[in-house]
């Protein structure tokens, strides 16, 4: 075993993880962070997807232990307690979700691209997008989730 120490959702973590453990396990298992999804397993699909050191990484590809040091946010960590993260928000008001499983990861895709690019146009958006899968909404609804959140981040929409 090897001793872990990193940031998880503004939390300090110790913990110890087998060598070949992935990040996506560490986050599911033993920290219970469940809102990352484990979809295809081969870093395809993108729902395992979660920011290491602002960062989008998808966790499945990741071994626990090269996040050693680092902080990792998950789709929890977006909310502040009961309060709705502007991405969070807009995937709900632009109906940017169906089954839901991939969006945890379409969310911190998002987040990344927001940090860095505060107001992305549709092509823009649809580019960073492209490592995410989704086999429900066409993206479309996706898409106007991403414009809405850069209205609301950047000050232009209450």
């Amino acid at each position: 075993m090897i001793p872990l120490k990193l940031e998880v959702n503004g939390r300090a973590v110790a913990t110890e993880v087998a060598p070949a453990t992935l990040l996506i396990d560490l986050l599911r298992g033993p920290l219970a962070l469940t809102g990352t999804h484990n979809g295809c397993d081969t870093a395809q699909c993108g729902a395992c997807t979660v920011l290491l050191d602002g960062q989008a990484v998808k966790s499945c590809s990741v071994l626990a232990v090269q996040a050693q040091g680092c902080s990792v946010t998950t789709v929890e960590g977006l909310a502040k307690g009961e309060t709705l993260h502007p991405i969070q928000q807009a995937f709900m008001d632009c109906h940017g979700l169906q089954c839901g499983f991939c969006t945890p990861g379409m969310m911190m895709t998002s987040a990344c691209l927001l940090a860095k690019n505060p107001k992305p146009s549709e092509a823009e958006i649809v580019d960073a997008l492209e490592g995410n899968l989704c086999r429900c909404t066409g993206y479309v609804n996706i898409v106007a989730a991403v414009k809405q959140a850069s209205a609301v981040m950047s000050g232009e929409r209450a």
